[in-house]
């Protein structure tokens, strides 16, 4: 089989499996590929391409739902016969609703990371394993499992376990934020807090202001209800006033969605005075506002700065949190906290949406983080990412080439950077994947999809080596990118 030439010509928007399929389809219908030919197994494919082996699977995957290969399970991936291609039992394709359909599209354009070895993964914001308090929380876990036995293994109320409730709320009144346990709400992550506050106020055909760039899977979320995204432009990391006052005007607008520190993917902490203004801009259009603190817990330099949720007054703020990031992800424990109304239409969706949590779970927890366990795994978790983060903002210093810049995060895990030039940041990817470094470009980031010449780098799973290892051949594949661009390649816009 000819290789596919994967130089992506200016303007192209095509994702890397779309182009392979394109390629392999093209060989097909002109016959250079024959029926019952064999196609290279997907890793020896990839290692050729030098892309990821899940980018090849795709690819694949696409040709044999429109019927141009099948695969032979431990023969391979072979052109399709006519033998092949004459009549059985149709397929059951059930009709998925809309809303499903758009995010299987959405799906189809992130980019298809995979474990490739040898590769540093500084596009990931899964935490490290090594840094799991695994035996600490094992033992809390068979301390309350001993203490209350069969009771912990029924099911519990919606709004989740008193005991760790009563200890999230100590943990945000300590912060300024004064809640009672009843106000909390728990669920299973952020991710679970974010559907439920976006359905407490929109409804299919509604829109949500959401910050430009943003966390992505707050896009999928609203594709999936049917609620439109409106954009909010970040300038100097922060939401700009004029444009989210614009946004909360429009009567379809139903809420606002805003991480104000450790903005993902920006990594940015909007200052106090901003956020007064934020939720004074709120309360005059009368919309609610949705504050994502899923790092709260993770400020490794600086001073702290109240949650949103601490300087409302008025109920006007709903507060997702997460142990997600902070301890592990296979936890799957998170809060929503609201007041008055609002707590009671949340408390009503719970109910609807899955009835109960893992009490033993949730009860150890409370377990582990009233014994103080949860506070010291912080101190030594925070001392990891304060080094990680120095580490990345001097490689960064040391390889990127003049005009690119970067934030510098006094908490959680992401590092933005803009590459100082304009490219589509997407065109960089499977250039780095052979050269050993994993990023997400900026276009996953923002409402439109549209061009970026900014990406993300986390602090998450490399440790210090890894990351100047990463670093450095971003920075080499930046540097040809733009002498490149100087020589033989015209502007693009792209968002800053």
């Amino acid at each position: 089989m000819e290789l596919p030439d994967l130089t992506a010509p200016p303007g192209e928007r095509r994702p890397v499996y779309r182009r392979i399929a394109d390629h392999i389809r093209e060989q097909v219908r002109s016959g250079e590929l024959a029926e019952g030919a064999r196609l290279p197994p997907i890793r020896a494919l990839a290692r050729q391409l030098g892309v990821n082996r899940d980018t090849v699977a795709l690819a694949y995957e696409a040709l044999a739902g429109e019927g141009l290969l099948t695969a032979v399970v431990g023969r391979g991936t072979f052109v399709r016969t006519r033998e092949d291609a004459r009549p059985r039992r149709a397929e059951f394709r059930p009709a998925l609703s809309p809303h499903v359909e758009r995010i299987i599209t959405f799906e189809r354009t992130r980019p298809p990371f995979g474990g490739a070895s040898g590769v540093a993964p500084l596009h990931t914001l899964i935490p490290d394993p090594a840094l799991y308090p695994v035996e600490p929380f094992r033992r809390a876990f068979n301390r309350v499992v001993a203490e209350h036995g069969p009771d912990l293994f029924r099911y519990g109320g919606p709004e989740g376990h008193p005991a760790l409730r009563e200890v999230v709320a100590g943990r945000f009144r300590r912060v300024g934020f004064a809640v009672e346990a009843g106000d909390v709400i728990l669920c299973h992550g952020a991710s679970q807090g974010i559907a439920l506050a976006v359905r407490l106020f929109a409804t299919a055909g509604d829109a949500v202001a959401v910050e430009d760039p943003t966390y992505m899977n707050v896009l999928v979320t609203l594709l999936g209800l049917g609620i439109r995204a409106v954009p909010v432009p970040m300038r100097d990391g922060v939401p700009d006033l004029e444009d989210l006052g614009r946004a909360l005007a429009r009567p379809e607008v139903k809420a606002f969605y805003t991480i104000p520190t450790f903005h993902n993917p920006l990594g940015t902490t909007t200052p106090v005075g901003h956020r007064r203004e934020v939720l004074e801009t709120a309360a005059r259009h009368g919309k609610p506002v949705i504050e994502d603190a899923f790092e709260m817990d993770l400020r490794y330099d600086g001073r702290p700065v109240p949650p949103l949720a601490a300087l409302d007054g008025s109920g006007l703020v709903v507060h997702l949190y997460s142990f997600s990031k902070s301890l592990f992800p296979g936890i799957r424990i998170g809060s929503v906290t609201a007041r008055g109304r609002a707590r009671k239409g949340l408390l009503a969706l719970k109910l609807a949406t899955d009835i109960s949590d893992s009490m033993p779970l949730q009860a150890a927890l409370a377990e582990f983080v009233a014994s103080g366990g949860y506070d010291r795994h912080l101190g030594r978790l925070r001392t990891a990412l304060r080094e990680r983060r120095d580490v990345m903002l001097g490689a960064l210093a040391e390889h990127l080439p003049e005009g690119a810049t970067w934030t510098r995060p006094e908490g959680g895990y992401q590092v933005w950077v803009d590459v100082g030039f304009p490219v589509d940041t997407r065109e960089l990817l499977s250039e780095a994947v052979r050269a050993g470094v994993l990023f997400v470009p900026g276009s996953h980031f923002l409402v439109d999809g549209g061009a970026s010449r900014g990406l993300r780098l986390t602090l998450a799973q490399c440790g210090p080596g890894e990351i100047r290892r990463g670093v450095r051949a971003l920075g080499e594949i930046v540097k040809k990118r733009r002498a490149a661009g100087r020589e033989d390649r015209p502007p693009v816009n792209v968002h800053l």
